[in-house]
């Protein structure tokens, strides 16, 4: 079954074509990425996706409900979304929640926790800390966490409604090394549970594809370069057209590293982050 199905989405703001002819498809165990420089479009193809942003052209349908039959605030239960702007939100109107209150929110979809959960929400809300490894940050509050820890506590968040379909947008943004290879561990411990909902891993680091991403969706200005087999679409052919310099790849445990190639010159320097992740 196809938990997202995007077909031949094309969106025109002021004149200017965004996106252009945009099709690919997630079915029910695969793990996605996207990939693109910075203005590919791939934000404004994920407000198509979640349905903030309408296509001039095209379709969309999260589990076989097209998008403009259905009440889309039903369809966005379906779906978790991580982003820079949802941090920013939760850090204003919630900071001084506990990261625990945060993390229960997401059964409500709401910034902050307006509602009385459940034991039972409360008792998801415990393992799935657990499951990232900040229960013991429970009762810290929002605002005091590192900037790893509120990702892991947004992710938790996410997860509460039992989504289909996760949307993570950058979520490696502003984090070390060392804080970025265990939240990538974590997630592909998540990705490869068997209740694990589809993702779709929005980056520009093609080193953050975690061993779990089983397919790839690389955009360059607007229009789709490769889709389909991660190995497939992360080439040195691929990735050289969407990043306009030239580069090599090296594969170490099912994770991409990119070498960036000087005209007439050997490899540049390899930025390799510590090894995890790879299993």
């Amino acid at each position: 079954m196809a938990i997202l199905s995007v077909s031949n989405v094309t969106w025109i703001r002021n004149g200017r074509t965004i996106l252009d002819d945009v099709s690919f498809e997630i079915r029910e165990g695969e793990h996605w990425g996207l990939v693109g420089l910075n203005g590919s479009g791939k934000t404004s193809l994920l407000q198509i996706i979640t349905g903030y942003q309408w296509p001039t052209r095209g379709r969309v349908s999260v589990l076989g409900r097209p998008y403009g039959r259905v009440d889309i605030r039903e369809v966005r239960r379906n779906i978790g979304w991580v982003s820079y702007a949802l941090l920013q939100r939760v850090e204003q109107d919630a900071g001084t929640d506990t990261a625990l209150n945060v993390i229960a929110s997401g059964a409500f979809s709401s910034i902050g926790l307006w509602e009385r959960p459940t034991q039972a929400h409360w008792e998801r809300a415990r393992a799935l800390a657990r499951q990232f490894g900040i229960e013991h940050l429970a009762n810290s509050s929002f605002h005091s966490l590192s900037q790893g820890e509120k990702q892991r506590v947004l992710i938790s968040r996410a997860l509460m409604a039992k989504p289909s379909l996760l949307i993570l947008d950058e979520p490696c943004t502003a984090l070390d090394v060392r804080a970025r290879e265990e939240l990538l561990t974590s997630l592909n411990a998540m990705a490869k549970a068997p209740d694990a909902p589809a993702l779709l891993y929005v980056t520009h680091h093609i080193d953050e594809m975690i061993p779990a991403i089983t397919h790839v969706l690389a955009l360059d200005a607007g229009r789709v370069a490769a889709c389909g087999d991660k190995k497939a679409v992360l080439t040195d052919d691929v990735l050289s057209r969407i990043f306009h310099v030239p580069v090599h790849t090296v594969w170490q445990g099912h994770r991409a590293f990119l070498t960036v190639l000087s005209p007439g010159a050997e490899a540049a320097e390899r930025v390799i982050p510590a090894p995890s992740a790879r299993q």
